[in-house]
């Protein structure tokens, strides 16, 4: 009998993963497993968690869903604690598996693990298979060979959208063998390291991890409330539930496929229109897409202070009161202030607040933009490490911005889209 180990990582569903379904299609016995990899929970160089308790929280509760959705159709989920490479080997070992398949990685880190898995594995016979489960279009579908994308976006998007098309979602699997699946163990929050998540009544949303919490939040943002026609218009707004789609938490651990939504958003346009809102969600979606092959074209440069740039480009050195005030919301300057306070407090914060606090740090702190896409790194819910890394060093004027300095006007972005004060309110009062 052949047995396959289907890894999970970032892509924690059941509908369009392609990874599962090779699996099923070479194995009569299917192991589904998840590593909860104790180096994501180790603190960084910079000084941060690598994960901080809100994403570990919506982690956890990802993968109660996931084993619950697996169960409904005859499976489970293994879930183990410690070093990919000695946990995968184990498992391989046990259930005598011929493969595991996973999803494939671009990023530096995530890398290396890979390359100690498929080290350790091929010592059992054991090979490894990956697929592309993340983005929107196939890197292999892409008009232009890795090393010649573009180093600006508007080329990138421009050409993919003329000569590619985007690939049909798989369907969801309706049976799985597995053999007994243990009932799932997961950590709590403590036993991880982690302060336990106390919710904030003025937090935009309350996220839930899980692909069955992810596929709600698509159908309420397009069929439930059509705020998508509306998303141009709304997408820099601060407060509530609608004014952007919210999906990155979801598309951040692969709960929902870049590609599903692209299919409703196609499915909605049918039946109530196509507009310039419909189609800059999708827009959104490039650009996600960009960040990860960008990050695979340059791996890991994005990490260094000086990312993609030729060119030296000079931060001060790091000063850790400075910084302190930043990530607590001191600065004196009320709008950065309000965005931060609402970060650490709930583990989101707008796209328009992302940009305003990074181009503070950068430009009027002049310090390492890279101390905050660590503290990013740990404090979202929807932490990725391309768009994380990417959008910092893009700001920060080493990345892919075809401008030479981005800095933005706070006082002025304040008064565009906080006008009445409303969010600076709502998050420099007491509670």
């Amino acid at each position: 009998m052949k047995t396959a180990i289907v890894w999970f990582k970032t892509d924690l569903r059941l509908h369009d993963n392609e990874t599962l379904v090779e699996a099923i299609k070479y194995a009569e016995q299917i192991i589904p497993v998840y590593c909860l990899d104790e180096s994501q929970f180790e603190t960084t160089s910079f000084g941060f968690k690598k994960t901080g308790n809100f994403r570990a929280q919506f982690l956890l509760e990802s993968l109660i869903d996931l084993d619950k959705n697996l169960r409904e159709i005859g499976s489970g989920l293994i879930v183990r604690m410690g070093k990919p490479e000695l946990i995968l080997v184990e498992l391989a070992a046990k259930f005598q598996a011929q493969k595991v398949f996973t999803k494939k990685e671009v990023a530096y880190e995530e890398l290396q693990t890979h390359d100690l898995v498929e080290k350790e594995l091929f010592k059992l016979n054991c090979l490894i298979d990956t697929y592309s489960t993340s983005t929107l279009y196939h890197a292999q579908d892409l008009p232009f060979t890795l090393k010649d994308i573009p180093d600006v976006f508007t080329g990138f998007r421009k050409r993919t959208e003329k000569e590619t098309s985007v690939r049909p979602v798989f369907p969801k699997p309706l049976v799985i063998n597995s053999p007994n699946i243990e009932p799932l163990n997961l950590p709590s929050l403590a036993q991880l390291g982690l302060e336990e998540v106390k919710p904030d009544k003025r937090a935009a949303i309350q996220f839930t991890g899980g692909e069955t919490a992810g596929s709600a939040r698509l159908a309420h943002y397009l069929i439930g409330t059509k705020a998508i026609s509306t998303y141009k218009e709304t997408r820099n707004g601060l407060l509530g539930e609608d004014y952007s789609s919210k999906f990155s938490a979801w598309l951040s651990l692969g709960c929902l496929s870049a590609r599903k939504i692209y299919a409703e958003i196609k499915k909605y346009e049918l039946q109530f229109g196509a507009n310039e809102s419909t189609y800059w969600l999708i827009f959104e979606l490039i650009w996600r897409d960009y960040f990860r092959f960008i990050m695979k074209k340059y791996r890991y440069q994005f990490f260094l202070q000086n990312g993609i740039k030729a060119t030296k480009t000079t931060f001060n050195k790091h000063h850790r009161t400075t910084f302190e005030k930043w990530k607590n919301g001191e600065t004196g300057a009320d709008f950065v202030d309000a965005n931060m306070i609402e970060l650490k407090l709930t583990g989101f914060m707008s796209n328009r607040g992302r940009q305003n606090v990074a181009s503070y740090l950068c430009h009027n702190l002049k310090l390492d933009w890279r101390y905050g896409a660590a503290y990013f790194e740990e404090q979202l819910i929807d932490y990725d490490v391309c768009s994380n890394w990417g959008n910092w060093a893009y700001l920060a004027g080493v990345g892919n911005d075809p401008m030479p300095s981005r800095i933005f006007n706070i006082e002025k972005q304040a008064n565009d889209y906080d006008k009445n004060q409303t969010y600076r309110k709502l998050w420099l009062s007491k509670k």
